[in-house]
C-alpha cells in the first residue's frame, strides 16, 4: 500500500468508502449518504489545517485517515480528532494500522500530542486497530445516537503522542 497526501481528486473514492459505511453500519452516525461535492468540500475544510492521508493498493484507493479539530476552544489545539475507513476488502491486511501510524507520526510532526478517537460501538474491529495503534480507553457515553431503530454508545479513546513542544501546532503559544 502507498499512502499519500489526499488529492481534490480522491474525493469520489472516499466518498464511495464512506457510504458504505452510512448506508449499511452504526459506525459512523452520519444518516444521509454525503455526495461528491460534498465530500470534496469536507475535504477541503480539513485539509487546509490537518492532515489527510489516503492508501493505495492497485492504484485504487482502499481507505483514508486525517485528523481534524479535536474542540473548538483554543486549550485543546494540542489535541486532535482521527477518522479512518477502510473498504471492505482491505480489512485485516494491516493497512489500517500502516494509515494510523503515518497519520500519528505526521500528528505529532505538527505539535499534536494528542489524538482522539470516537468510536461507535459495538465496533470489536475498530476497538482491535485502536489498541493495536497504540490508543487507551479514555471514556464511554452511553445512548448518546440513534441509527437503524437502535441507541447507541460511544467511547472516547486517547493515544498520548509524545510530550508536549515548546509552541503552538498553529502558530501561538499562551
Amino acid at each position: 500500500m502507498r499512502i499519500r497526501p489526499i488529492l481534490a481528486e480522491d474525493a469520489a473514492a472516499v466518498a464511495g468508502i464512506y457510504n458504505h459505511f452510512v448506508r449499511r453500519t452504526i459506525v459512523t452516525f452520519e444518516e444521509e449518504e454525503v455526495t461528491v461535492e460534498e465530500m470534496a468540500r469536507r475535504v477541503d475544510r480539513v485539509a487546509a489545517r490537518y492532515p489527510w492521508f489516503v492508501g493505495e493498493a492497485g492504484g485504487e484507493v482502499i481507505g483514508y485517515a486525517y485528523a481534524d479539530l479535536f474542540k473548538d476552544r483554543s486549550a485543546y489545539r494540542f489535541s486532535a480528532e482521527t477518522t479512518i475507513y477502510l473498504r471492505p476488502d482491505a480489512t485485516g491486511k494491516g493497512y489500517g494500522r500502516r494509515l494510523y501510524a503515518h497519520l500519528l507520526s505526521d500528528l505529532l510532526q505538527r505539535g499534536i500530542v494528542n489524538a482522539v478517537a470516537i468510536i461507535a460501538l459495538p465496533n470489536p474491529a475498530s476497538v482491535r486497530l485502536h489498541e493495536r495503534a497504540g490508543f487507551r480507553r479514555a471514556g464511554r457515553l452511553h445512548g448518546v445516537g440513534r441509527k437503524f431503530g437502535r441507541w447507541l454508545d460511544v467511547e472516547y479513546w486517547q493515544c498520548v503522542l509524545g510530550t508536549p513542544a515548546a509552541g503552538s501546532p498553529f502558530g501561538t503559544d499562551r
